[in-house]
């Protein structure tokens, strides 16, 4: 699983490094950078964290298509999951994030 952090997207805000449970993503010139993307555990809290949708997130065959990238933008309590496969079309999937818990 890796990460893949779009240095012109990225703000600084560093809210993707404190969520890392592997502490792969440092802070350098003010941009997020991620030193050893073979390492990411596929966790995707940065993901979910990266307010600004610079972080994208290589999706396996069996989630999204081999080749499909996902990153995630907000709405005020909406989480829209961006889904872009090879073929060029994308797929938006919102998540309230107030009911994302409930069962």
């Amino acid at each position: 699983m890796s990460i893949r952090i779009n240095s012109e997207k990225c703000v600084g805000c560093g809210k993707c490094r404190e969520v890392c449970p592997g502490t792969l993503i440092a802070l350098e010139n003010h941009k997020a950078v991620i030193k050893y993307p073979r390492n990411c555990w596929g966790c995707v809290s940065c993901v979910k964290e990266c307010a600004a949708g610079a972080i994208d997130f290589y999706l396996g065959a069996d989630i999204g298509g081999t080749g499909s990238v996902m990153n995630v933008t907000k709405s005020g309590d909406i989480l829209h999951w961006n889904i872009q496969k090879p073929d060029g079309s994308k797929i938006v999937i919102d998540v309230n994030r107030k009911n994302a818990n409930q069962y």
